[in-house]
């Protein structure tokens, strides 16, 4: 057991997603069957200025219980500085530090994927988190390599560091999101350090978390996009169930639209708008639901269209 995370059994993570793994999703997939949310990947330069926008993606729902903070840096000063900022904030458990985002705008500033290009920085900056924290944990997510792959290598600098467990995600920079996902090289990490490794990259169904955590011994899968428009993956790997109730997505989107306007107010509907079209996916008349909410801005007539929708309508697919 680590404090609230225990690796005796493979746990289920949702991915930081930018624009989509904000509290109401999250607080949706943690009651429906995650064992650890990540908060969307927050600027370490952002959160030392004290910008109220980074900070208010801070906020976490009572319910995420652990929960992740994921910052994201190339100076170790400014590192620091951010997680000064963190270890004021009750109920973050872990901090994680981003070494895979392939954007052009986060590479540039020379995080993310770029820290994969200097390890010793990489791994000053992991040791400086693991210094000023206060919270349990610290972790990392880190790429295969930049260009090439030099994966062991990177794993090896994250345990030296002191992280307490890493998520690959099995592509390279260069692969970005469209590149085979190389399983075996997640394998091979997981083979040659002693902390816990969570698989991540085109996990997309029940059948392939399973088969992935067969594959490569890992002690968990992280689910990103797969979990887009299909929240209940977490549903399905706590039960053991490949089956899904119609009913319970029903439920599942219901409680993410509530959530959202819990949060968001009034501009939570038109937040929900792009959340619509993905859930309704294979379902009979999309199409035409999409059309329809497109155009409403009244959070009741919202609720009441798509509450009718997915609790009368036939998926064909």
């Amino acid at each position: 057991m680590i404090d609230k995370l225990s690796f005796d059994k493979p746990i289920y993570v949702l991915a930081p997603l930018a624009g989509f793994t904000d509290l109401p999703f999250r607080s949706v997939v943690k009651k429906f069957g995650a064992d650890l949310t990540v908060s969307e990947m927050l600027s370490s330069n952002a959160l030392a200025h004290g910008s109220k926008k980074t900070l208010h993606m801070l906020q976490k729902s009572p319910i995420e219980d652990p929960y992740s903070a994921q910052i994201s840096g190339s100076d170790s000063d400014m590192v620091r500085r951010a997680v000064e900022v963190i270890n004021e904030y009750e109920g973050i458990d872990i901090i994680d530090l981003n070494c895979g985002c392939p954007v052009p705008k986060v590479v540039g500033h020379g995080s993310g994927s770029s820290l994969l290009l200097n390890l010793p920085l990489m791994g000053d900056i992991i040791r400086t988190i693991k210094d000023t924290s206060n919270k349990s944990l610290t972790s990392v997510k880190i790429r295969l390599g930049f260009e090439e792959k030099n994966h062991i290598d990177i794993a090896k600098m994250v345990e030296d560091s002191g992280a307490d467990f890493l998520a690959v995600h099995g592509r390279t920079r260069a692969g970005k999101f469209k590149a085979a996902v190389d399983y075996d090289a997640i394998k091979e990490i997981k083979n040659a350090v002693s902390i816990p490794v969570i698989a991540n990259g085109d996990i997309d169904s029940y059948e392939k978390a399973k088969w992935v955590l067969e594959h490569t011994g890992t002690d968990g899968v992280m689910i990103g996009r797969g979990a887009v428009g299909a929240p209940w993956i977490f549903h399905q790997l706590r039960t053991g169930s490949q089956d899904i109730d119609n009913n319970i997505k029903h439920d599942i989107i219901m409680e993410h639209f509530d959530k959202m306007i819990e949060f968001y107010d009034a501009h939570g509907v038109a937040m929900f708008r792009k959340h619509t079209h993905t859930y309704s996916k294979g379902y009979k008349g999309a199409s035409a639901l999409r059309n329809s909410v497109n155009h409403i801005s009244d959070i009741g007539e919202y609720r009441a269209v798509i509450d009718d929708f997915f609790k009368n309508t036939e998926q064909v697919t």
